[in-house]
């Protein structure tokens, strides 16, 4: 499997992580996946209400994600899976990572400084939920 950004969903990504830094910023990955590949339409920003350690949290809240749900009911699109960046750290899931994702959704991970930020990749959790495994990605 592996996932295709646009351009502009990779911007967008990379210029959200930079503003919320030292913060985490997060969102939502709307597309579709054919032939085993997950092509990703938008971008879609989600405030991070974690505010107890939004440094290194993120927290996207079920009512953000019922209304996201709401509006690609019936649409062609779908929710295909998440992004966060990951302040002043690698682009890799961390403990809490794993301990909070679901199987099937794809993670984008981006690394962010206060200088800019570095790599961005891309995640999903295995079935049994012990581990995470490493997508390509690609960006058209």
């Amino acid at each position: 499997m592996n996932l295709q950004l646009s351009q502009a969903g990779e911007s967008q990504i990379r210029r959200l992580a930079a503003e919320a830094y030292p913060h985490e910023c997060c969102g939502f990955l709307i597309g579709e996946e054919k032939d085993g590949v997950r092509w990703v339409d938008s971008v879609v920003a989600a405030l991070n209400q974690n505010s107890t350690s939004p440094h290194n949290r993120f927290l996207i809240t079920p009512e953000a994600l019922r209304i996201m749900e709401q509006k690609l009911d019936g649409m062609p699109s779908q929710l295909i899976g998440f992004f966060h960046s990951h302040p002043d750290s690698p682009a890799r899931p961390s403990t809490f990572d794993l301990d909070h994702a679901w199987p099937w959704y794809s993670y984008v991970i981006v690394s962010a400084s206060s200088a800019q930020t570095g790599d961005l990749k891309c995640w999903r959790l295995t079935d049994d939920r012990s581990r995470f495994q490493e997508e390509a990605v690609g960006v058209r």
